[in-house]
């Protein structure tokens, strides 16, 4: 009877807390803070109250010898590790979802926002694995039979420790190449990348995997190890800007300074130029043409995608219909 009473007296106080803590949230903040608070209490309210019940209750069992008092007791403290595992996980949980309100979903957003969307997620994944861990080896440890087994998973020592991580060496290596490039700031989500000679943007970035979103809506998934080992372009590494490049075959006759006023007309009248820089040059000769290359700046990748495609069919166009004299031919001499 005593300890019913205890229960439905400390439920009875959560119930009361939470709704000063409303309160308190609601007036007291001024709604400079609700947008975190609020979110903090209503999702922290149930393993709150579940950590205040089994801590009152681990003080207010008495210390019997019965083997139902032990059992009972036993079962406090399991709850008691449990439940103040929840409370942090779901705590980390809500600062990420806060974090992640407060950045802007634009992908072309400035380079700082991005890279504190890429480190968040991997940080708060990291951490609520050590929390888990930890919470499984303090409850491993209330039991006799396997308190050194306990043991082993909190100092990450032991045999099965070892065995443990030879097994998982490779999603190992994964999680904290993703540590990796989450800090190491070579990849953010959004940034434009080419890999394996595939474009496309940073989707998501995750412990052991990136997500890249290809061109043509495809999801390439590559083990973060990739980019720890393995070469990539990034073609926003330092801003958002990228340059597109456009090669094309003419003949020698063709006239570069007529190309270059074609060239400009089409990058000037085209919505995806930002504004920025634009050049026409050539880039190579061989005994049949000549290699022109057109750049120009776009906001982002998508955009400079779409330019590219533009200025190769104006010019390609301009050529066939204008001057298809300047197209590439191949010539012989006929010697009788």
């Amino acid at each position: 009877m005593r300890t019913a009473l205890i229960v439905v007296a400390v439920l009875g106080a959560a119930a009361v807390v939470d709704w000063v803590l409303g309160v308190l949230v609601r007036r007291l903040a001024h709604g400079r803070y609700t947008w975190m608070l609020e979110p903090l209490r209503l999702a922290c309210r149930r393993p709150a109250a579940a950590f205040l019940l089994a801590g009152v209750l681990y003080y207010a069992l008495p210390m019997g010898t019965a083997g139902w008092q032990r059992s009972l007791r036993h079962a406090v403290v399991i709850a008691l590790f449990a439940s103040g595992a929840w409370l942090v996980i779901k705590a980390l949980h809500v600062a990420e979802s806060v974090a992640f309100s407060r950045l802007p979903d634009d992908p072309v957003a400035n380079r700082r926002i991005r890279r504190a969307r890429t480190q968040i997620r991997p940080v708060r994944r990291l951490t609520v694995a050590v929390i888990t861990i930890v919470a499984i080896g303090l409850i491993l440890i209330t039991f006799r039979p396997v308190r050194l087994f306990g043991v082993s998973v909190l100092t990450s020592a032991g045999v099965v420790g070892a065995l443990i991580g030879l097994s998982a060496r490779t999603a190992l290596g994964n999680a904290f190449a993703g540590v990796q490039v989450a800090f190491a700031d070579g990849l953010n989500v959004g940034d434009v990348l080419v890999v394996d000679g595939e474009w496309g943007r940073v989707e998501e970035v995750k412990l052991t995997n990136v997500v890249i979103r290809l061109w043509d809506e495809r999801m390439l998934v590559l083990p973060t190890t990739y980019f720890t080992e393995r070469p990539f372009q990034n073609w926003t590494r330092n801003e958002s800007r990228v340059v597109g490049k456009v090669e094309i075959h003419v003949d020698h006759t063709a006239d570069l300074y007529d190309l270059r006023r074609e060239a400009r007309r089409l990058v000037e009248s085209s919505p995806l130029w930002d504004g920025g820089q634009w050049v026409l040059q050539m880039i190579d000769s061989t005994p049949q043409t000549v290699v022109i290359q057109v750049q120009a700046t776009a906001a982002d990748g998508a955009s400079a995608w779409d330019l590219r495609c533009d200025l190769r069919e104006g010019l390609v166009g301009y050529l066939r219909d204008h001057h298809p004299q300047w197209l590439p031919r191949t010539r012989s001499q006929y010697q009788p």
